[in-house]
């Protein structure tokens, strides 16, 4: 059963702009950043604390974590693929940590330099860390539905690492469906059995294959309470060949408004911020509402 209401955290400033063109930088992303938290998003993904040799379009986290207007009602979250960007988040901080657990060997090569089990391991280290420093925590099952380098991940891959992970002190993870894959009976079941460890569960979706708002429903009809996208559905991994956008924020929200679970955002404003990002990138973005506005359904 779907609860009430649920949070919304918007990555477009991390993962809407990292394989993205052109670059915007630190003062424009802070910008991003006082603006999606001014349309009453409670979460935002606003940096990424990782090397800006191989993700130049994150350089700079620092300076925009500086710049932001900071609102007491919003957590302003900063994403961490290792130790080094945990203590980078930390001096900066950010509200919430959220680091990444790859479930393919391949991909936690490319993506992390890693292997699962290091990165597994690294990521229940960083949850007695988190815990002392007095900072949010959680982490990301990456390619939980399917991975670009090595195709079907198990469902019981996925709750293997969610209950390792649950066992050595996480309480929140998040599913991500990294590559846009996911269905919603892997929805359903991944996010009703992670639900059973114990943890607090979110989801990450893409829009790949048409996909993403369909398993939004899904999760939420599962029992999911945090829900990942990106401003005007922008988005897509630089290291999963083929990923395209997030699902999009003002296209989630007014899916789950329709449906009666409160989401705490303005649309309207919201739509603001889409053609106010569709103008820095010089081009459209993928997301509809923004272009189509809102409608207010006929009350039953």
């Amino acid at each position: 059963m779907a609860a009430d209401s649920l949070i919304i955290c918007d990555v477009g400033p991390r993962d809407g702009l990292q394989n993205a063109e052109p670059i915007l930088g630190p003062e424009i992303r802070a910008e991003y950043v006082n603006r999606l938290a001014a349309s009453g998003l409670p979460r935002i993904e606003a940096v990424s604390f990782v090397n800006p040799a191989r993700v130049p379009q994150m350089a700079g986290a620092e300076e925009v974590m500086e710049m932001i207007e900071r609102r007491p009602a919003v957590a302003y979250a900063g994403l961490a693929l290792n130790e080094r960007g945990y203590e980078r988040a930390l001096v900066c901080g950010v509200d919430l940590v959220r680091y990444v657990v790859p479930l393919s060997e391949t991909f936690a090569e490319k993506n992390q330099g890693t292997t699962v089990e290091a990165a597994t391991q690294l990521g229940i280290e960083l949850a007695a860390r988190a815990k002392a420093d007095g900072i949010s925590y959680a982490v990301t099952l990456s390619v939980a539905f399917g991975c670009p380098c090595d195709g079907e991940i198990e469902a019981s891959r996925v709750l293997s690492a969610a209950e390792q992970l649950a066992a050595g002190g996480v309480e929140e993870i998040m599913l991500a469906d990294t590559i846009g894959v996911g269905v919603p009976t892997q929805v359903r079941e991944l996010v009703a059995e992670t639900l059973g460890l114990g943890l607090t569960v979110g989801v990450h979706f893409h829009n790949t294959r048409n996909t993403g708002y369909a398993n939004a429903v899904a999760a939420a009809e599962s029992g999911a309470t945090i829900f990942d996208a990106s401003t005007g559905g922008l988005g897509g991994c630089p290291f999963a060949p083929n990923a395209t956008g997030n699902i999009a924020t003002e296209d989630l929200v007014y899916l789950l408004e329709g449906m009666g679970i409160e989401t705490g955002v303005n649309l309207e404003a919201l739509f603001e911020v889409s053609r106010w990002l569709a103008e820095q990138m010089g081009t459209a973005l993928p997301g509809l509402t923004y272009k189509a506005g809102g409608f207010a359904p006929i009350a039953s």
